[in-house]
């Protein structure tokens, strides 16, 4: 009996031991690497664990990267994967020295001139999703472009009016730039613009198309008696 009670105080003890007043404590963990992995940061310098120190490591991100090629996988929508998916038009291969691009096939010809064959922007407005595009469009706007082509589109942003960059166009003077050259030129970059291919996706860059347009048309995405397509034409609503 004196064996029981001993024990029963033991265990009791133990039981009382992991226990915390504070609402946020888990509580004394028996044996946590049996249940709890270790994290991996992609951001954490592993050159230096405890007082353990690993040259070749330090600095080294431990995320992988995807295959190269490879998009993330955003359903079965077919027009969402098909806006995803690598761009057809290669950069020339001398963007590797003018704008730094990393990670991609180049191409020896002038691609540019290639991409005003595309009219047509694979992301589709229409009546019921032109107002959440133009928002999305007016947001990525003002945090990516606005800076040199001004909130206007009328290349009077600080950067260009401080004269840190000089040339920025008004795009109310550039009509004429198919949907695709605009896309490739916001992608893998042209003149002094960097590419913007790391920084936003491709259903974002063909949003900002849709959103310039409207710098250039002010009727561009209005559904009524005229109808603006994706491809910046204006046909009757009677014909859709």
């Amino acid at each position: 009996m004196k064996f029981k009670a001993i024990a029963s105080l033991a265990v009791t003890a133990i039981v009382m031991s992991a226990c915390s007043s504070s609402p946020d404590s888990s509580g004394l963990e028996y044996m946590p690497d049996m249940y709890r992995s270790a994290a991996i940061e992609p951001y954490v310098d592993y050159g230096q664990v405890k007082e353990r120190i690993d040259p070749e490591l330090a600095g080294k991100l431990s995320a992988m990267v995807p295959a190269f090629g490879t998009i993330p996988y955003f359903g079965t929508d077919s027009n969402e994967v098909m806006v995803r998916m690598p761009y057809h038009l290669l950069p020339n291969v001398a963007f590797k020295q003018t704008h730094d691009l990393r990670g991609f096939d180049f191409s020896t010809e002038d691609t540019y001139l290639a991409a005003a064959a595309d009219v047509v922007n694979p992301y589709i407005l229409n009546e019921a999703n032109a107002e959440a595009i133009f928002a999305s469009g007016k947001k990525l706007f003002n945090s990516n472009c606005a800076q040199c082509h001004g909130e206007k589109g009328d290349g009077k942003g600080p950067m260009s009016t401080n004269g840190i960059f000089s040339g920025v166009p008004d795009y109310a003077d550039k009509k004429e730039l198919s949907n695709g050259q605009m896309f490739y030129s916001i992608y893998y970059g042209k003149g002094a613009m960097g590419a913007h291919a790391s920084i936003i996706n491709k259903k974002e860059i063909w949003t900002l198309v849709h959103y310039i347009r409207k710098f250039q048309d002010a009727e561009y995405g209005k559904f009524g008696a005229a109808v603006a397509t994706s491809d910046s034409t204006v046909v009757n609503s009677a014909q859709k």
